[in-house]
């Protein structure tokens, strides 16, 4: 007899990267919140804090130690401009990198803004059991990542296999 699996919902923080963007401008934290719902998880917590390793890992560090968060996707702050310092702030705090999600996210971009690809410097990892994304500030970059990577890996019913059933595992020793 086969049983289909049923959705588990995650709860999921999202972090807005930028000096200029409000809550009544901020598109691709909406695309992303709203994904996020359409797909059955909650949207934890939204904040939008500035271009500042700081503020970035302060507003990170609270959701790796909550116990609730399971997952954080940052959007903003990427690139290669001196005020783009998402990665120096989050590399740090990682547990593991996912190296795999900036290879396959630059090469999934490239389909769309060829090789101004390579300016993304997207990443992904694991602190304290929680994953973290790190997107590029663009909507589209924040669609192809969600619709293309993050959203099958966070369905535990996705094959061969997905981060959903790793979760338990990741604070082993």
């Amino acid at each position: 007899m086969t049983t289909q699996k049923s959705f588990i919902p995650l709860n999921i923080a999202l972090l807005v990267i930028s000096d200029t963007r409000t809550e009544a401008d901020d598109v691709s934290g909406s695309i992303l919140a709203e994904r996020v719902l359409v797909a059955g998880h909650r949207v934890s917590e939204k904040k939008i804090v500035p271009d500042n390793i700081y503020a970035i890992r302060a507003a990170v560090s609270n959701w790796i130690i909550n116990d609730t968060v399971n997952v954080i996707i940052s959007t903003g702050g990427t690139g290669v401009t001196g005020r783009d310092g998402t990665p120096e702030a989050i590399l740090p705090l990682l547990d593991k990198v996912l190296d795999g999600f900036g290879e396959t996210f630059r090469m999934l971009s490239y389909a769309d803004i060829k090789t101004s690809t390579i300016q993304s410097r997207a990443i992904a990892g694991v602190a304290n059991g929680t994953y973290i994304f790190c997107l590029p500030g663009s909507m589209n970059a924040c669609r192809t990542a969600w619709d293309l990577l993050i959203k099958d890996q966070l369905d535990h019913r996705t094959r061969p296999c997905n981060l959903v059933q790793l979760l338990p595992r990741l604070l082993e020793k």
